[in-house]
């Protein structure tokens, strides 16, 4: 019968847990790698006069509405960049003409009523990717207002988010003034660099547009915190108020000691001024090897 080996023997041979593990170098430990900068915050904007849940969880908003075709992309994120699944997006705009769905008392007389319709809204669900789009057209233009859509963000039932982003300005003067379904009578008189909204928003809200067959696809990267309780900006609905326009100072408001009626109307640029604010800002030129402005 074999003796069993001797408690020194059992500790060099790796027995005994407790000793052997004290006789053993321990692994080396990695040390904690930092975490990554919360990303910026997709800046919160006034919510406008037009908003309303219109039910319609739907990719194709469109409702037959004549207008360049688009296909609008949300890509949402959390703090930390990581896609946020099953986000809840409502997208709404105005149509070619500058008529938002549901309400009365608009257009460039104040007489156009799309009441009881709910064209151009809709809501998605983000995917795995983050990912929420919907099919539109390109949103025409109205009073005091660069061109824009709006859209929120839902954390289940409440808005984590509410905002809207703004297209290239170049873009929208040549579908606003070559296209039927956009010409109008006036000029369009508010750009991305006299709307106030747009100012104070900055550069979160800036929307891409590239060429795609058929369509332009519009993106925009939406960051947004999952836990936040913004209070939401809701101006008076139409007739309520001055117009949407006004409802930040630089956005084609009424004149400081306005009281009521309807205010003048913003004048917009022409000639060499409306050219210049078309253009890229500062830097943008800069960087293509464009002259400064003069």
């Amino acid at each position: 019968m074999t003796n069993p080996p001797s408690p020194r023997r059992r500790v060099l041979l790796g027995g005994g847990a407790a000793l052997g593990g004290a006789l053993l170098p321990h692994a080396p430990t990695r040390a904690a790698e930092p975490a990554a900068p919360p990303l910026k915050l997709t800046a919160d904007t006034t919510e406008g006069p037009y908003y309303f849940d219109a039910g319609q969880v739907r990719r194709d908003i469109t409702e037959g509405h004549a207008g360049v075709p688009v296909t609008v992309r949300f890509t949402v994120l959390d703090l930390r960049g990581r896609p946020w699944r099953g986000a809840r997006v409502d997208i709404w705009h105005c149509n070619a003409q500058g008529i938002y769905s549901g309400y009365a008392r608009q257009g460039d007389s104040r007489q156009t009523s799309a009441q009881g319709q709910t064209f151009l809204r809709g809501t998605q669900f983000a995917d795995a990717a983050g990912e929420a789009a919907f099919d539109s057209i390109y949103p025409g233009w109205y009073e005091g207002r660069a061109t824009h859509i709006h859209f929120k963000v839902f954390n289940g039932a409440r808005a984590v988010l509410t905002s809207q982003f703004f297209l290239p300005d170049a873009l929208s003067e040549f579908l606003y003034t070559q296209l039927p379904a956009y010409q109008r009578a006036r000029l369009r008189d508010t750009l991305n660099s006299t709307d106030g909204i747009a100012i104070e928003a900055g550069d979160t809200v800036l929307g891409s547009v590239r060429e795609a067959q058929g369509r332009y696809l519009i993106a925009l990267n939406v960051v947004a915190d999952p836990s936040a309780r913004p209070v939401v900006d809701r101006p008076p609905a139409p007739g309520e108020g001055p117009p949407p326009g006004a409802s930040r100072a630089g956005a084609g408001g009424p004149p400081q000691g306005w009281r009521g009626g309807p205010p003048p109307r913003p004048q917009a640029l022409e000639g060499d001024a409306r050219r210049d604010a078309l253009l890229p800002t500062a830097e943008r030129r800069a960087a293509a090897g464009m002259p400064p402005r003069r």
